[in-house]
């Protein structure tokens, strides 16, 4: 069994920053690419960010140049760092990981969801 646990949510202000971690445990042979995801109220999901396990990453157009995504390998886990938040960067953000799991099966693994509210 995989989990993905997401944290460092909360409330921050216009210009503000967050910093998303999200940790990968379980019984995983491999992680390939991990991603961050958010859903606004009313809106579908979109991608944000993903990176590699080779540490190529790419960007949705209206959070390049304020996010970075980042991973260690060794600890299983991924960071979103935010900055120059917006209101509309408002939204659950979720974590993903597209993983081979110890029995060499294939997995799309999905966080929790914390919740970035960004608000004056």
């Amino acid at each position: 069994q995989v989990q993905l646990v997401e944290s460092g949510g909360g409330l921050v202000q216009p210009g503000g920053s967050l910093r998303l971690s999200c940790a990968a445990s379980g019984s995983i042979f491999r992680i390939y690419t991990m991603a961050w995801y958010r859903q606004a109220p009313g809106k579908q999901r979109e991608l944000v960010a993903a990176i590699t396990s080779g540490g190529m990453t790419n960007y949705a157009d209206s959070v390049k140049g304020r996010f970075t995504i980042s991973r260690d390998n060794a600890k299983n886990t991924v960071y979103l760092q935010m900055n120059s938040l917006k209101p509309e960067d408002t939204a659950a953000y979720s974590c993903n990981a597209d993983i081979m799991g110890s029995d060499y099966r294939g997995l799309d693994a999905w966080g929790q969801g914390t919740l970035v509210t960004v608000s004056s």
